[in-house]
C-alpha cells in the first residue's frame, strides 16, 4: 500500500561513525593495529580464493570467496587496517567480531563463519547473500501491502528481540543493513552489519551519537539511551514500507535532527487515509518520543496488528540465555562435563558476550552468581522463572554444589549450540571437540569405556550408576559397551530442541523433573 519509495540517504553516512570528531591517527597506529583480533590467526588465503568485489564500506570491501574445501560460496569482509586511526576503532572491531559470534544461531542474521588477521586487514568470512539490499527489493518492488508490510517488519523486530535478550544494541537498523539470501520472492531476511553494535547491562544509558539520520531516535540526539533507540528505528522503517517515505525529512542533517526532536508524525497526507487503524496504532508505538513508553520488541510482536496480518504467536519469547539453560538442564552428566571443557578452551571473542552476561548477573562483583542474582537478572530481561524451576537450573549449572553459579560452570550452561555446529564444518575448527573427548579418553585407547565414564562422572550429583547407564544407553549408538568419537561428536551436536521445550512447559505446569 506503499509509494514507489525514493532513494533518499543511500549515500548519507553522519552520524554514522562516532570517530570522525577524534581528531587524527592515533599514535603509533603500526603497533595499535599489530594484533587487533588478540591472537594469532591463519592466512585467510589458505582456506578461501577471494575473488570479485561485491562491496565498499567506510573501512574495506567485501569479496566473494570461495571456500577451498568445498566449493562454497560465501563473502569476506576486508578491514583495511590503516583505516584504523584510534583506539576506539580497533576496539570497535574487535567488538564486532565478538558480538557475530554471540548472536550466532539466528536464522535471520548473517552467520560469522571465521575471523582472520593478516598485517594490512582484518578478514571476516560470512553467509553470502546474494539477494541484494531490502532497500534495493523495496525501490524495484515499488509498493508493499499491510500484509507484506507486517511480514518485513515481524521479521526485522523478531532479530532486534534477539540481540536484546543476548544483551546487545544493534544502534544501525535501517533498510540497508537487512539483505536478501536468495534472489527469490520469499528469501529468508538477514541482518548485517554489526559495526556499530554495543553489549549492555539492564539500565546501562550510552552516550555517543550514532547511527543514520533517517532512523536515529530522539534520545540518542539527547546523549542517554538505550536498547530503545533499535525500536524507534524499526519504527521509521515500518513507516516508509507503508508510505514509501521517512517520516522525519530534512534538506540537511540538521533538518532531519530538528524533524526527530519535534516527533511530529504525518498520517494526513496520503497513503495515510487509506492505511488500518492498526498499522497506524503499531507506528505509534515503536515511535514514541518517550523512551519509556515506547514499546519492547516483544510488545510489537504481540501486537494485534502483527497477529491479524501474519503468525505471531500470543505466546511471550523466551530469553535466549533461559532457553539455554532450560536444554543444559536436560542434557546427560557426560555432554554437561564436555561443555565445560569445551568452553574452557574457546577463544575470547567467542565468549565475549557471554562473560558480560555474567558479570551483568554478577551483581556484588563476586565471582559467582547466586539463585537471587539469576533470578533477578532473569527478572529484569522479562523472563520471570517459578522457584521450583530456578532451583532446578541453579542445581544442574552448580558443578561444584557450593549452592551458587561460578563463571566457568555458566559458560558451560550457556555456551551457543550454533558454534559447535560450526567447528565441526572446517577440521582447523574442530580441536576443541576432540580436546574435549580425549578428556573423557585417559588411556588413549579412542573410546570412552564404562570405567573411564564412571571416573569423569564421580564428582557430579546425583547417583553415578544411574548416570553411567543413562549415558551409555543414550550415547553408545553401537551398542558395544564404549563411547567412540564419531558417538561422542553425535551427542554433542544435538540441541535437543524437543527436549527444551518440554522442560519449559514442565516448568509452566508446576511439574518438577
Amino acid at each position: 500500500m506503499g509509494n514507489c519509495l525514493p532513494k533518499f540517504g543511500k549515500k548519507e553516512e553522519k552520524p554514522k561513525s562516532k570517530h570522525e570528531a577524534k581528531g587524527g591517527p592515533a599514535n603509533s597506529r603500526d603497533r595499535l593495529t599489530q594484533n587487533v583480533l588478540g591472537k594469532g590467526t591463519e592466512d585467510v588465503t589458505n582456506f578461501y580464493t577471494l575473488g570479485k568485489v561485491l562491496g565498499r564500506g567506510q573501512f574495506g570491501t567485501t569479496r566473494l570467496a570461495t571456500e577451498k574445501s568445498t566449493g562454497k560460496d560465501l563473502a569476506c569482509k576486508s578491514i583495511a587496517k590503516r583505516k584504523l586511526l584510534t583506539r576506539e576503532d580497533v576496539d570497535d572491531v574487535r567488538r564486532e567480531v565478538q558480538i557475530m559470534h554471540h548472536l550466532k544461531g539466528n536464522d535471520n542474521i548473517v552467520t560469522l563463519i571465521g575471523a582472520y588477521e593478516d598485517k594490512q586487514s582484518i578478514h571476516l568470512v560470512m553467509e553470502l547473500c546474494s539477494g541484494g539490499e531490502l532497500f534495493d527489493r523495496i525501490v524495484a518492488r515499488g509498493h508493499y501491502t499491510e500484509k507484506d508490510a507486517a511480514n518485513l517488519i515481524r521479521t526485522i523486530v523478531s532479530v532486534v528481540a534477539h540481540c536484546h535478550s543476548l544483551g546487545v544494541i544493534h544502534r544501525d537498523l535501517k533498510p540497508e543493513n537487512f539483505l536478501l539470501y536468495t534472489k527469490e520472492d520469499n528469501s529468508p531476511l538477514k541482518a548485517t552489519d554489526f559495526g556499530l553494535s554495543v553489549f549492555y547491562r539492564p539500565g546501562q544509558l550510552f552516550n555517543d551519537v550514532v547511527g543514520s539520520a533517517y532512523y536515529v531516535a530522539p534520545e540518542v540526539l539527547k546523549r542517554k539511551y538505550s536498547k530503545e533507540a533499535d525500536i524507534w528505528s524499526c519504527g521509521v522503517m515500518l513507516y516508509i514500507l507503508l508510505s514509501g517515505v521517512p517520516p522525519f525529512w530534512g534538506e540537511t542533517e540538521q533538518q532531519i535532527f530538528d524533524a526527530v526532536a519535534k516527533g511530529y508524525i504525518d498520517f494526513a497526507t496520503d497513503p495515510w487515509p487509506h492505511i488500518s487503524s492498526e498499522a497506524k496504532s503499531a507506528v505509534r508505538a515503536m515511535l514514541q518520543q518517550d523512551p519509556k513508553k515506547r514499546a519492547t520488541a516483544e510488545q510489537i510482536l504481540g501486537h494485534s496488528w502483527m497477529k491479524e496480518n501474519g503468525t505471531a504467536s500470543d505466546k511471550p519469547l523466551d530469553n535466549v540465555i533461559l532457553q539455554r539453560m532450560r536444554g543444559f538442564l536436560n542434557m546427560n552428566k557426560l555432554k554437561k562435563e564436555a561443555l565445560k571443557v569445551i568452553a574452557g578452551g574457546m577463544s575470547p571473542e567467542e565468549i565475549a558476550g557471554l562473560r558480560s552476561m555474567f558479570q551483568a548477573l554478577d551483581t556484588d562483583k563476586s565471582g559467582t552468581v547466586t539463585m537471587e542474582e539469576l533470578k533477578e537478572g532473569l527478572k529484569q530481561q522479562g523472563s520471570a522463572v517459578t522457584q521450583n524451576e530456578l532451583q532446578a537450573l541453579v542445581a544442574s549449572m552448580d558443578f561444584d554444589a557450593n549452592g551458587s553459579i561460578d563463571y566457568d560452570e555458566f559458560l558451560a550452561a550457556t555456551i551457543n549450540m550454533s558454534q559447535l555446529q560450526a567447528r565441526s564444518v572446517l577440521l582447523h575448527l574442530e580441536e576443541n571437540m576432540y580436546r574435549a573427548f580425549k578428556h573423557f579418553d585417559t588411556d588413549n585407547s579412542g573410546t570412552i569405556s564404562k570405567e573411564e565414564l564412571t571416573e569423569a562422572l564421580k564428582k557430579l550429583p546425583g547417583n553415578l550408576d544411574q548416570n553411567v547407564e543413562e549415558v551409555l544407553k543414550d550415547v553408545d549408538k553401537n551398542q558395544d559397551g564404549d563411547i567412540d568419537y564419531e558417538e561422542f561428536c553425535e551427542m554433542m551436536r544435538n540441541m535437543q530442541s524437543s527436549q527444551i521445550k518440554r522442560t519449559a512447559t514442565n516448568y509452566r505446569k508446576g511439574a518438577i523433573l
